[in-house]
């Protein structure tokens, strides 16, 4: 039988001629791509790939291109996507799925990548950047497990440690940048902790754990008000978000039982308002600066119902929380003085001297000023001389003159007398400031 030629409409002659030229012009857009990748030019590459796959959307080399510029430029979730599509294609793919591996492990998901490149040494076995890569996913999931452990065990510079070794496989991983930020939060490191919430909200604004960290800096430096604001903002976003609710009722908690001992301290029911202070320091452990406010307050409630050594007790209290809490040395320097342990109260008197001093250094106060700041604490210094010294003090007390140089002037001593001339005649320097927002600990310390 004689063949038969058999006509091709002219439609389909038509569609495969123009077939033809797309597919050649999409190979000159990834040819004009690559000359562009090769010279760094990340961004004319991405457009010239992006050509290509508008003219040849079925070709999964386009799309790997494309994934790897995206890397380049740190576009991790977009060059994600394309990888992904390039072995939805071909899963032959090898280029795809190593690409695919390195995007999960950037963006911090460890077991991803591992599968990614488990398939490329299924396909390859011996090669080395799988096998590497393969390792670094390993290692991320180490860091990430006692990272895990840390945060259970309150080991927060353990946490900050891992999750920068982490970061430095993961660079775009915001899950534990926000992790660092929290624990850095939880260290009393509050600007770092900023900075690193700061930045992932300029890249995503709506990003609730962001925004909880920012609300929990604020919290722990006591501006509670505008803490509020962003754990109620990181709610909107997000609102199943936990640590975001818990802390958002602890700081309105916190809040309104300070206000309520405040207020209470105000009009004289010393009691109540201890009661009230101890109410609020259970309320949350972490926040540092709060609760150094909180002890000192209830130190100040303390002396006023004549519970001087636990007036101290809270003090120290303070102190341990925040060493640099002026307010806390003098209230437990006045407190010694009353209890009659002078020693005491000379050291916690010359630490705020001390500091002071340094204050001033960085201030506009002259030297003059100064010299007789010395002159004055030397002075009290020579007065706890005698108290500490049995001999001295029964010769003072018999009316004898007491320094063998004459320096010194016996009269009518009485120690409190001395603070109080040291001080600016403020019995330990404190004054009342009814409109102070921290309540009855609220004194301003004055030298001279």
């Amino acid at each position: 039988m004689a063949a038969v030629d058999i006509d091709v409409p002219v439609d389909a002659e038509l569609q495969l001629h123009n077939q033809d030229d797309l597919e050649r012009q999409a190979e000159g857009f990834k040819e004009q791509g690559n000359a562009f990748y090769s010279k760094k030019d990340y961004s004319k590459a991405f457009n010239y790939y992006t050509k290509a796959i508008d003219a040849c959307p079925k070709n999964a080399s386009y799309y790997g291109n494309r994934a790897a510029t995206l890397m380049m430029l740190c576009r991790f979730r977009e060059a994600l996507e394309d990888s992904q599509q390039a072995v939805r294609l071909d899963d032959c793919f090898m280029k795809g799925h190593l690409r695919e591996g390195k995007c999960h492990l950037s963006l911090g998901n460890a077991m991803a990548a591992s599968r990614c490149f488990q398939k490329v040494l299924e396909m390859e076995p011996s090669n080395r950047e799988a096998q590497q890569e393969n390792k670094n996913a390993e290692t991320l999931l180490e860091f990430e497990r006692l990272a895990d452990f840390g945060f259970e065990k309150r080991d927060f510079r353990k946490v900050v440690y891992c999750m920068d070794r982490a970061l430095g496989l993961a660079s775009a991983c915001h899950r534990f940048k926000i992790l660092k930020a929290e624990c850095l939060a939880l260290l009393g490191r509050y600007p770092e902790a900023q900075s690193v919430a700061s930045d992932i909200l300029r890249m995503d604004s709506t990003n609730a754990d962001a925004l909880y960290v920012r609300g929990l800096c604020l919290y722990y430096e006591d501006c509670i008000d505008k803490a509020v604001q962003f754990f109620v903002q990181a709610l909107r976003m997000a609102p199943d978000h936990e640590k975001a609710r818990l802390a958002c009722r602890n700081a309105k908690a916190l809040k309104a039982k300070k206000e309520e001992g405040n207020l209470t301290f105000k009009n004289n029911n010393y009691d109540a308002a201890y009661q009230l202070y101890t109410e609020a320091l259970g309320i949350d452990p972490n926040n540092i600066k709060t609760n150094a406010k909180l002890y000192c307050n209830r130190a100040t409630a303390g002396v006023k119902l004549s519970k001087l050594n636990q007036a101290i007790d809270d003090c120290t209290s303070a102190i341990k929380l925040d060493d640099s809490y002026i307010k806390a040395y003098l209230r437990r320097a006045q407190c010694y003085m009353d209890t009659e342990q002078y020693e005491e109260a000379v050291r916690d008197y010359e630490k705020v001297y001390q500091t002071e001093k340094t204050a001033d250094r960085h201030s506009s106060a002259t030297p003059e000023v100064q010299k007789e700041e010395e002159k004055k604490f030397k002075e009290v210094g020579e007065a706890f001389t005698i108290l500490s010294d049995p001999k001295k003090k029964i010769r003072y007390d018999n009316g004898h003159d007491i320094a063998d140089d004459g320096s010194f002037d016996g009269g009518d001593f009485d120690a409190n007398n001395i603070f109080r001339a040291f001080f600016g005649g403020h019995g330990g320097g404190f004054t009342f400031d009814s409109n102070a927002d921290s309540g009855p600990g609220n004194f301003f310390f004055q030298f001279g």
